[in-house]
């Protein structure tokens, strides 16, 4: 199921914010599509409104929330992270401040590759530090 997680998500890869007063309807439909109905713009923090929405097309248990640190809540924590795997980060000051996004690897000088939204304002692979990780969950398919 990782794959498909990775698969559905880098074909959103590059699909970024509009500057300005325009929204991206894509970034906007993630949300509305996942049950965020109440976002309606491209400048709502939207990386685990993104995760979620990967997660119900994957078919695979999801948060129905839009704060990152939400994930750290469902899905097993594995021995060692797979790509696929979700990974949660701390950012900013405050506890409940947080980035989500779907692991990739860690390369070779310890920082953690990272494919999400809203990485730069757009759908991205970005690099992490490892000191500001929270954890990784590894997710169920929902049974249907």
């Amino acid at each position: 199921m990782s794959q498909k997680l990775v698969e559905i998500a880098l074909s959103q890869y590059g699909v970024k914010e509009i500057a300005g007063d325009r929204n991206n309807m894509t970034i906007v439909n993630y949300a509305k599509e996942a049950g965020h109905t109440w976002v309606d713009d491209d400048e709502t923090p939207w990386c685990s409104i993104f995760v979620d929405w990967v997660c119900m097309k994957a078919g695979l248990e999801r948060t129905h929330k839009a704060n990152a640190r939400s994930w750290l809540e469902i899905g097993d924590v594995p021995a060692y992270p797979q790509m696929g795997d979700i990974v949660v980060f701390r950012r900013g000051n405050s506890s409940w401040q947080g980035h989500v996004g779907i692991f990739i690897n860690i390369d070779e000088d310890g920082l953690i590759n990272v494919l999400g939204g809203n990485q730069g304002n757009q759908v991205s692979i970005r690099l992490y530090r490892d000191k500001d990780l929270l954890g990784f969950r590894r997710l169920k398919e929902i049974k249907q």
